[in-house]
């Protein structure tokens, strides 16, 4: 029997502020994939994430975690299988790099429970995960904006859900730390099952990395599929506004301005 998708939306239109982003997605997420979504700014890239992540209601459809909906499964169900990380984040108050983290067991623990030495480790093997294992003492006020996006994958990573669902995670990351961020959730969904959704904004990384990808034109309208059929230098063109041509050296390919 083949498993079941992760992630599913029927039917699902998207909108905001009287705006409609995107028209009868219909979407199937299955274990070990990932999925790219690709757009102008403006489009939409984050509020549908948002939707696919319950945390905004769709305008038409329904969204369903592991064969069921939000509401169905509730809140601490939905974030033991879901992990969100959003585009903007802040720390009002000082704490530690590994409190921080230890932030994503939350969902793991009964109400008045505190974390536990299990918890701490799961946390400090998120943070090595993403080179901050010297840093688990710092201050995060302390931080630079690249060490805090690296922060905030791994508070998501200590969560452990099946699902990620990443706006945006290469914000703020310089090259080496964008590669091993992409490089990361693509071992996660190959080597242990999980689905990924994330927000790009480089298609030649998203072709390289991601099984899936599903563009979103300004016009409302969505291409989605393999990476190899979805991501063109002609879906591109259309996608940007602006002529691009795909080069490559037979294992990874680039898309270029014209």
């Amino acid at each position: 029997m083949s498993p079941a998708p992760l992630l599913c939306a029927r039917q699902v239109a998207v909108g905001l502020a009287g705006r409609v982003f995107c028209r009868d997605l219909d979407l199937r997420l299955m274990p070990g994939q990932n999925l790219a979504v690709l757009g102008r700014n403006g489009v939409g890239k984050s509020t549908l994430l948002a939707v696919l992540a319950g945390l905004r209601p769709p305008l038409a459809g329904e969204v369903l975690l592991a064969g069921r909906t939000y509401a169905e499964s509730g809140a601490r169900a939905s974030a033991l299988l879901r992990g969100w990380l959003p585009q903007g984040r802040s720390e009002a108050f000082s704490s530690t790099v590994l409190e921080t983290a230890l932030i994503g067991r939350h969902p793991h623990l009964a109400r008045w429970a505190w974390e536990s030495a299990g918890d701490a480790a799961i946390a400090r093997q998120a943070l090595a995960a993403v080179g901050m294992a010297d840093l688990a003492q710092r201050d995060v006020q302390t931080l630079s904006g690249g060490e805090r996006q690296r922060l905030a994958i791994a508070t998501v990573l200590t969560q452990a859900p099946q699902l990620y669902l990443l706006d945006e995670p290469l914000a703020h990351l310089d090259l080496n730390h964008q590669i091993a961020v992409l490089e990361l959730f693509a071992r996660l969904t190959r080597e242990q099952g999980a689905a990924c959704v994330m927000v790009l904004h480089e298609p030649g990384l998203a072709a390289r990395f991601c099984t899936h990808a599903l563009l979103l034109f300004s016009d409302g309208t969505l291409t989605q599929g393999a990476c190899h059929d979805v991501i063109t230098s002609e879906a591109l063109t259309r996608l940007y506004g602006y002529p691009l041509r795909e080069t490559g050296d037979g294992r990874q390919r680039w898309f270029m301005p014209a």
